[in-house]
């Protein structure tokens, strides 16, 4: 998908858990934040894996609102395929709003920049972290108000800014899904991984 759409694939998923000594057919669960093309594929990457998304992302993805090209211009029509075929092979976990993946780990229904896009509420040990996906692409987004162009519901977005500071522990416990300042706040997660890589439980270099 990056080469239909030229853009370079820097660092592979399958590379990166390499890089921390993961085995993908150890990966028993897959969140996924929403189904554009940037945030799902890999899926033979993860043969024992479920995959958590959100009913109302599914629906969306499927309906009539793909009918329109402004909308599905974002979605891979070989993705949301794949993941119908995870629906049917019974490997698909359906939230509706807030739901439980694991112990200190929630997923919560924001919407806006997809109509069910969820973001990720951990339990770390220096709070709850929540990983906003594309609920806020940047830090610039959700501290100044500013939406994404690419956007199902402005209100939803800039309600879901509030939202996300609410689930996390403070405002510094929100990471953007597209901030490359993410991995210059935050400390590496081993050496070897400069700019790759990051401990998110750590506390931002920026205090």
């Amino acid at each position: 998908m990056g080469k239909k759409r030229q853009r370079e694939m820097i660092k592979p998923v399958r590379d990166g858990l390499a890089a921390l000594g993961v085995a993908p057919d150890s990966v028993k669960t897959v969140i996924v934040s929403h189904l554009h093309y940037d945030h799902c594929g890999n899926y033979d990457l993860f043969p024992q894996a479920r995959y958590h998304l959100q009913d109302r992302e599914m629906a969306y993805a499927t309906g009539r609102c793909m009918c329109h090209q402004a909308l599905r211009a974002p979605f891979e029509v070989e993705d949301v395929v794949a993941m119908v075929r995870k629906v049917f092979s019974g490997r698909a976990v359906f939230h509706d709003g807030a739901g439980e993946v694991a112990p200190g780990v929630t997923v919560h229904r924001i919407g806006g920049h997809s109509k069910g896009l969820q973001s990720v509420r951990v339990k770390t040990r220096r709070g709850y972290v929540v990983l906003a996906a594309d609920a806020t692409h940047l830090y610039a987004h959700i501290d100044g108000g500013r939406v994404f162009p690419i956007t199902y519901n402005v209100e939803e977005v800039v309600e879901g800014y509030a939202t996300l500071k609410k689930l996390a522990s403070s405002p510094r416990h929100v990471v953007p899904g597209h901030d490359p300042l993410v991995l210059q706040r935050y400390p590496v997660a081993k050496a070897g991984l400069e700019g790759w890589v990051a401990r998110l439980d750590a506390e931002p270099k920026d205090g």
